[in-house]
This record gives C-alpha cells, structure tokens and sequence, in this order.
C-alpha cells in the first residue's frame, strides 16, 4: 500500500463528503478509493469513517488521525515546493477560509481574479462562521477578525478595523422611542442575530464605571443569517447588532442608521493568516500578495462609503 496516496484519498473523501465526490476529484474509480480507504483502515488497525451510500462521518479516531494526515501532507507539499526553489510557479490547490458574508462579497472576486492571472492553481474557498484551526483543517490561508490567540500563524494586518454596531431603518426609528443610552433598548424590538447575542447584549461602561453595560431583552426575531438580520432591519422589524462591514452599503445609501455608536466596543482588527511556512509555498505567498492590497482597498472603501463607520 502506498501510505501517502491513501492519506490523499482519506483526506480528500473527508472534504467532498462521500466516495463518490473523492473518485470524481481525484479520477479514480469509487472501487479504488474504497480500497484505498480499507487499506487504510487495515493498517492503522481502527475504523476511520462512518461510510453509507450518501455521506462520510469520521469517527472518534478518524477525526484525530484525519488532522495528522493533513499536517503530513502539507509538510510533503511545502518540501516538493521548496525543492523546486523559490522562483517555482503557482500551482496545485490553495485553500482559503473567510467569514461568509467577507467571503462572498470581498474575497470572492478577488479569488476570481487570481485564478485567472494563474491557470494552474486552483482553489476551495470554504466560507464558515465558525473557528477554524488551520493546520488540523488544511486551510493554507484565512481572513480573520478579531484579536489573535494563536502566536504561531503567520499573520499580516489588513486594516480596516470592524466594529460591531446596532442599526435600524430611518422609518423605524422615526416612529419608536429615541435611543440614547443602552437601557433605552429594552423599549424597542430586537432582530436577533444568533452569533451576537439571542436575550442580551453589552456595552462599554458608562463614564466613570469599569462594569459594561448588559441589556437583557426578549427578541421579536431571532435568525441566523446576517443577510436576513439585515433585510429584516432595512424592512423596518427593528434593531439588530451586526459587524460594520456586514451594513456599510446599507448605512450609506441611508437605509440603515447606527445608534448607540458612543456605547460601542473598540473596533477589532483583520487579519490575513497561515501556518507556519505556508508562505513559503509559491500557490500561498502569490495569492497573498495578489489579495492583500486589494483587500485594504476593499476595507478602505467600505469605510468611506459609510462615513459613520471610520
């Protein structure tokens, strides 16, 4: 058994999510990829994947042993790479994670573009709103937000800082109680974004306090889609907290109105990151260098369209 071709099979099953997804990509047969995988199986002497007809669940021991082929295969990648020297052209399959509403508005055209400037590499842009663990995951590079717990990645400032803010619509606001202060939100109606906050939310303190601020409340809508929260915004439902990027369109064509901007928490950063010696990979270093300018644009004119989010 060639071990290494079977981990690529392993692998690359766990990311269609079944075997006929993994014959299909790797242009084999779905009888050799099942032999790769029960060799597989054989040797490490433990069932890897939960298989039926339809779909692919690790198990317990699967999903350990699915992070260590990923980290092997990758080390391969970067030494096939490296061998080739520095001035090697891009090829082979970058893997990119992004926040979804980032990834499908910002990052995605710009992907768009590089793939055309370079035919052979492709690409599997997987858009989670989730954390993501890059070496485990096989993710070569990742757009993030926040402050960084992680000193291991390579990481690289992109600017254009995000603040979580609190919006409605102009006809909203213009028939319901004002709002200056966080406890004024318990007067009004919540859209309910799932990833911030489904009964409370929490400010900065107030002057001369060092307690934040929690406002409690019972929402007249919960979702968990950004894009519905904002539709149901614009519409009129009520008030709802989103990232600044996910309303700067929407809050420069006057359809949404920030509150509460003085209560904000400080803005955080966004970061470009990758593992350690990824950037050493010409696929990784070329999509880098190609994006990072045009993210900032990106980042930048989102700020300017929307003047109360600089």
């Amino acid at each position: 058994m060639d071990r290494i071709d079977a981990m690529k099979v392993f692998v690359t099953a766990i990311d269609e999510g079944s075997l006929a997804g993994a014959a299909r990509r790797l242009k084999r047969s779905p009888t050799a990829v099942s032999r790769a995988l029960n060799l597989l199986e054989a040797h490490v002497g433990v069932e890897l994947l939960h298989r039926t007809t339809r779909s692919l669940k690790l198990s317990e021991a699967g999903q350990r042993y699915a992070a260590a082929c990923r980290r092997v295969l990758v080390d391969l990648e970067e030494a096939d790479m490296l061998a080739g020297g520095e001035r090697a052209a891009p090829r082979g399959t970058v893997t990119i994670s992004s926040p979804p509403i980032l990834g499908e508005e910002m990052l995605r055209p710009i992907l768009d573009d590089f793939l055309n400037l370079y035919p052979a590499v492709s690409a599997r842009l997987l858009l989670l709103d989730r954390f993501v663990n890059l070496v485990d995951e096989g993710v070569d590079i990742a757009l993030r937000i926040g402050l960084l717990a992680d000193s291991s990645l390579i990481s690289t400032r992109i600017g254009g800082d995000i603040r979580r803010v609190v919006v409605a619509s102009p006809r909203y606001l213009a028939s319901h109680p004002r709002i200056d202060e966080p406890a004024d939100l318990a007067k009004h109606q919540i859209v309910a974004f799932t990833n911030f906050g489904l009964d409370s939310w929490t400010f900065t303190p107030a002057e001369g306090s060092l307690i934040p601020r929690t406002v409690q409340f019972t929402p007249r809508y919960i979702v968990n889609s950004v894009r519905a929260a904002v539709d149901s915004a614009v519409a009129g439902t009520g008030l709802t907290r989103l990232y600044s990027y996910h309303v700067a369109r929407h809050v420069h064509d006057g359809q949404l109105k920030i509150v509460l901007a003085d209560a904000e928490h400080p803005p955080m950063p966004v970061h470009l990151l990758a593992p350690q010696g990824r950037m050493s990979v010409p696929k990784v270093r070329a999509f880098a260098d190609f994006a990072l300018p045009r993210l900032r644009t990106e980042f930048a004119r989102m700020a300017m369209e929307a003047g109360t989010l600089d």
